[in-house]
């Protein structure tokens, strides 16, 4: 007795237009959530270009760049976890952190430098984790107390902050700080590296997958068989691993492990992914688009800097703007994608 395969049967009387087009308007609007701050972020420069001239220079761009690189590697790690539905406002202190303990470190060689913030970093973004996935704590709860004992051990090792801890001048970790390849800056090199690998990750590997399924539902990714719990402790440390290569990179460039950097930097990478297009609801966030969203803050730094007569202030002010309206799309363009 033989069986045979049944080809699908298409209902010729339904009209083709309707579900075709239907299929455009939601790739149309899936690339404008994925590419919007990359749009934006070439119309204010091609705007700056054109007002000052100063701008467009080689040593501005190379300077917009490197200043971009910290923000950029902690904003990566934060990519992950936002993906998953989840937030980590611990960043900023582990960041800080991190800087010191390579900072210290650089005294017993570079191993020690860039090994000793990876390590007690990682840890806090592990332990975050944990307390996460395995206790069910919410996320802003745990990472909120983490951010607090992170900033404490810091004060702590720093005498109050009274005490700054200098690199060594001959080390390799400053080597890192100084040196550039190809007339680009290694931090940079080192961020753009960082972030093929990330991208890859996310969008190539089985993890990024379970990343996305967390994200876009955890009960059904755990009756799919994705190890959920494992994911977000994946995700956390590996926030925590960012966030202390980035401060030990800090520390590289200014040659010191400064104690008062890291406040508010939590913020800055949030609102960098979220302008970046990933969803604060998780389950839909491009390594891309976070790229851009950094770019886009720096380059609206640099504007307000060339500009002189505006200070920091504004920044914050043209960064909220850009979040609250970034935001306000993200949601209408959900809800159309939802109704195509």
């Amino acid at each position: 007795m033989s069986t045979q395969m049944k080809s699908p049967v298409v209902d010729a009387s339904l009209p083709e237009e309707e579900p075709l087009g239907a299929g455009r308007g939601e790739r149309l609007t899936a690339l404008a959530q994925q590419h919007g701050a990359l749009v934006a972020l070439l119309l204010t420069v091609v705007i700056a270009s054109l007002t000052f001239e100063s701008f467009p220079t080689s040593d501005n761009l190379g300077n917009v760049a490197e200043g971009s690189a910290f923000l950029a590697i902690i904003a990566l790690g934060m990519t992950f976890v936002i993906v998953t539905g989840g937030i980590d406002l611990s960043v900023g202190s582990t960041f800080a952190l991190g800087g010191v303990l390579a900072a210290w470190g650089s005294q017993y060689g570079t191993l020690v430098a860039l090994l000793l913030p990876l390590a007690v970093c990682g840890l806090i973004g592990l332990v975050n984790g944990l307390l996460i996935a395995k206790a069910r704590l919410a996320p802003f709860i745990v990472t909120l107390a983490a951010m607090l004992l992170a900033r404490g051990v810091l004060l702590n090792i720093t005498d109050e902050g009274s005490t700054t801890y200098l690199v060594e001048e001959k080390s390799f970790l400053a080597t890192l700080g100084e040196e550039s390849l190809l007339g680009v800056s290694l931090l940079v090199w080192i961020t753009a590296v960082l972030f093929v690998i990330g991208a890859l990750v996310l969008r190539r590997s089985r993890f990024g997958q379970y990343v996305y399924a967390v994200g876009g539902n955890e009960d059904a990714a755990s009756l799919m068989g994705a190890p959920v719990a494992r994911t977000k402790i994946a995700v956390y440390t590996l926030s925590g691993l960012c966030a202390g290569l980035a401060g030990a990179l800090n520390a590289a460039y200014l040659m010191s492990g400064v104690t008062i950097l890291g406040v508010g930097m939590e913020l800055d990478a949030i609102a960098a992914v979220v302008i970046g297009g990933t969803l604060l609801t998780g389950g839909f966030g491009f390594i891309s688009g976070t790229l851009a969203g950094v770019l886009l803050l720096q380059v609206i730094k640099n504007i307000i800097n060339q500009i002189g007569s505006l200070d920091s202030s504004y920044q914050q002010v043209v960064s909220g703007a850009f979040l609250a309206v970034v935001v306000v799309a993200q949601t209408w363009l959900g809800r159309r994608r939802r109704m195509l």
